[in-house]
């Protein structure tokens, strides 16, 4: 690898889904590693093979169908897990195994506190050294693409810290990753860290050195930057910075930085930055995630101007309040491309150039969703477009089915809902009032599925569009028995659409398998 290269390890569909509520299903995952692909990243963490049918399923479609990047998978230093991880990944063109234990003294001690492990803190960290080489070298039986990562290492012990890096390196490693796993460390330090890695691991450059940093403390894309100035050349990163308690570094961010700050950072990226924008709209989507208004690159406002002074200083020379173009991550103004008399090879045509591929039948299904709207909305825009295609390449299996609909609600009358719910060939009509016609709805549809103990954690509505006419998007979050999914539905009508996300997270509670392990870096 180049020195001025930095390689950009993706970990959206295993690191950013262990954000709480942000289950995807397997379609989806995907969907987002296919995004993934067009965008350029160089490695996508396709999920935790081991921890359920779920993630090694998507791990296995993920490896068997994307084609360019490095396709990892994670797994403890566990002989169980490594096998588990290749079994996912063996279809791959490019299969890497990243392989993780703990390092840090507070990890050991609540990790390992078997007297198996040994019985004094040494004798632990000795043995968590010899299952690191152990995993390693059982890795490398499969895949010469072998990553290791001392989980913590942000407050592991230094000397111990080189020891274990210089020993997986010697066995084969062909990548170490240093986590700063609870987003402990400020760059100073952590810059500092990889510095000493540096300067005292003997055999440091037969590996790449890469960096996972969590933000708990907002610093995440800073100390990944302040490795990259150390000389890491590989940052594990999300989309909009999803992840664990609050989420890791932002790969959008550090992409754009290393981008426009080539005069601090000299490196470059593989990413096609015109793909940012759109990727980052479909992973808020795919996950019920919205991106808050003034998130750096990919927020509403980052390229908006209120003040005065600031936007005649615009309207003269962009570049006095602009330190990169829209058009740079992909935002351009929505075109009008359909309407009610387009044909079905012109919407195929669009679909294709905003990057869907659909089969005969999700066209079909799309194409339909399409009319319909064309009839309620005299223009279309790429995201009704967006909204329509993933509503109908994402639904799960649709066990319950919404046949009528009809709310009752005013100032000083009682809000009341009337639905009529289709499982296979039963109809159910119920009805309830509520504090809104919404919530009206929802009574009544609990009442017609026989799922009274789903309870509704979450409740977001967007406009896809502009205007009194546009597409109205709902995103639901419903828990059950310890499980929580995210329903989405969309129509011009917003009672509609709170309806159909109901129903979509109902769905998916009934077809959702179960999840296990989840992998901590």
């Amino acid at each position: 690898m180049q020195d001025n290269r930095v390689i950009i390890f993706d970990t959206t569909l295993r690191d950013g889904e262990q954000s709480p509520g942000a289950s995807l299903s397997v379609e989806e995952k995907v969907t987002i590693a296919h995004q993934l692909a067009r965008l350029g990243v160089d490695v996508i963490e396709a999920g935790f093979p081991i921890s359920s049918e779920a993630q090694f399923e998507a791990t296995k479609r993920i490896a068997d169908e994307v084609e360019g990047p490095v396709i990892a998978g994670l797994a403890r230093a566990v002989r169980e897990d490594i096998d588990r991880a290749w079994e996912a990944l063996k279809g791959a063109e490019r299969p890497r195994i990243h392989t993780f234990i703990a390092t840090s003294d507070i990890h050991i001690r609540s990790k390992f506190s078997s007297d198996k492990y040994g019985r004094t803190m040494e004798e632990k960290k000795e043995r968590i050294l010899e299952m690191a080489v152990e995993a390693v070298r059982h890795a490398k039986k499969y895949t010469p693409d072998v990553e290791f990562s001392p989980e913590d290492a942000g407050r592991s012990d230094p000397d111990y810290l080189c020891r274990v890096v210089e020993a997986v390196i010697e066995v084969g490693a062909t990548t170490v990753n240093i986590p700063d796993t609870t987003g402990y460390t400020t760059p100073e330090e952590f810059g500092g860290l990889i510095r000493t890695l540096f300067q005292r691991v003997l055999n440091i450059g037969k590996a790449v050195i890469s960096v996972h940093c969590h933000n708990d403390l907002g610093l995440a894309v800073a100390n990944s930057l302040a490795a990259v100035r150390e000389g890491a050349r590989q940052v594990e990163c999300t989309v909009n910075g999803l992840g664990e308690r609050a989420g890791n570094a932002a790969l959008e961010e550090i992409v754009m930085a290393l981008k426009v700050r080539q005069d601090i950072f000299g490196v470059d990226t593989a990413i096609n930055t015109r793909e940012i924008y759109r990727t980052s709209r479909l992973v808020a989507h795919l996950t019920g995630i919205e991106v808050q208004p003034n998130k750096a690159i990919v927020g509403a406002n980052a390229f908006a101007h209120e003040a005065g002074v600031h936007q005649d200083g615009v309207l003269k020379e962009r570049a006095t309040y602009e330190i990169m173009r829209p058009e740079d991550i992909g935002l351009e103004k929505s075109r009008i491309v359909l309407g009610r008399h387009s044909g079905r090879h012109g919407f195929r045509a669009r679909l294709e150039e905003l990057g869907y591929r659909l089969s005969e039948e999700e066209l079909k299904r799309a194409y339909e969703r399409f009319k319909e709207l064309a009839d309620k909305k005299k223009e279309i825009y790429d995201e009704d477009l967006a909204a329509i295609v993933e509503g109908e390449l994402f639904r799960v299996p649709q066990t319950f089915a919404l046949e009528y609909l009809h709310t009752s609600s005013g100032t000083g009358a009682i809000p009341t809902a009337t639905v009529r719910v289709r499982k296979g060939d039963e109809v159910v009509q119920e009805a309830a009032w509520g504090d809104g016609p919404v919530d009206a709805a929802y009574k009544a549809i609990k009442r017609a599925t026989g799922m009274e103990k789903v309870r509704l954690s979450n409740y977001a509505i967007r406009s896809v569009t502009s205007g009194t006419e546009a597409l109205g998007e709902v995103t639901v979050r419903l828990e059950a028995e310890g499980r929580t999914v995210m329903g989405r539905g969309t129509s011009t009508d917003v009672i509609e659409a709170s309806a159909l996300a109901f129903l979509d997270g109902l769905n998916k509670l009934v077809a959702l398998p179960g999840e296990g392990l989840r992998g901590e870096v």
